[in-house]
């Protein structure tokens, strides 16, 4: 019986647009000022620094972690340190009402119903939980955290990972085949299928499905028949 869902974030439940053409390009002009005005608080020194090790040079100065932030950015590139960064520089764009968190209808929808109905909600995304509850916080449709038990990001590990769905599964009070995992990547959804998750593949833009995974063109077509 299925008692839980872990959703995906960009291109399941949010637009991949919205990352990409808003958030993104808002850390990549303010990361550099931020780090420099901030680089001695406690929580962004400790990001530098694990951001040195990830670089594999220690005695990196401020310019060059900032030149690497920046490059990361460019390159899109999943790295812990950056997205911690990166969820700070956000929290100010959306407290200073730069901008809002995107959330698809249907997903807004089928997020309340499923909690209405009595499942338990995760979110498991590239992004921090601090960017993750920055989000939800300021999303299309006001603060949306309650709907949430947990969040997680890739201090649990990288998404096509089977070993980082165990990782989550570890933290939750249910067995993995209770779990429905919801990505728009295949990749992630073979690593959570591997750990024994169901999976339910987002095809909102046309990507390529497999016969591996239940897939839906957006949640009005979701239905728990498929995993009875």
């Amino acid at each position: 019986m299925i008692k839980a869902f872990i959703t995906d974030i960009e291109g399941t439940i949010t637009r991949i647009s919205f990352v990409k053409d808003i958030l993104f390009p808002y850390a990549a002009k303010h990361i550099a000022e931020f780090v420099r005005k901030n680089h001695a608080h406690a929580e962004v020194s400790e990001q530098i620094e694990a951001a040195k090790v990830a670089m594999k040079q220690p005695d990196a100065t401020l310019d060059d972690v900032i030149t690497t932030l920046q490059h990361w950015i460019e390159t899109d590139q999943k790295i812990t340190p950056l997205k911690q960064l990166q969820g700070m520089i956000w929290q100010h764009g959306y407290q200073n009402n730069d901008f809002t968190g995107h959330l698809y209808p249907d997903a807004y929808q089928f997020l309340q119903q499923q909690n209405n109905q009595g499942f338990a909600l995760y979110v498991y995304s590239s992004g921090s939980v601090k960017a993750q509850h920055l989000l939800f916080e300021f999303s299309d449709y006001g603060d949306i955290r309650a709907l949430f038990s947990g969040y997680f990001d890739t201090l649990v590990g990288g998404k096509k990972s089977a070993s980082s769905y165990q990782n989550i599964m570890e933290q939750l009070p249910y067995s993995a085949h209770e779990v429905i995992f919801l990505s728009d990547v295949l990749d992630e959804l073979d690593a959570a299928k591997a750990a024994g998750l169901h999976t339910c593949h987002l095809v909102r833009d046309g990507q390529e499905t497999s016969p591996e995974h239940f897939s839906i063109g957006d949640f009005t077509e979701f239905t728990l028949e498929q995993y009875r």
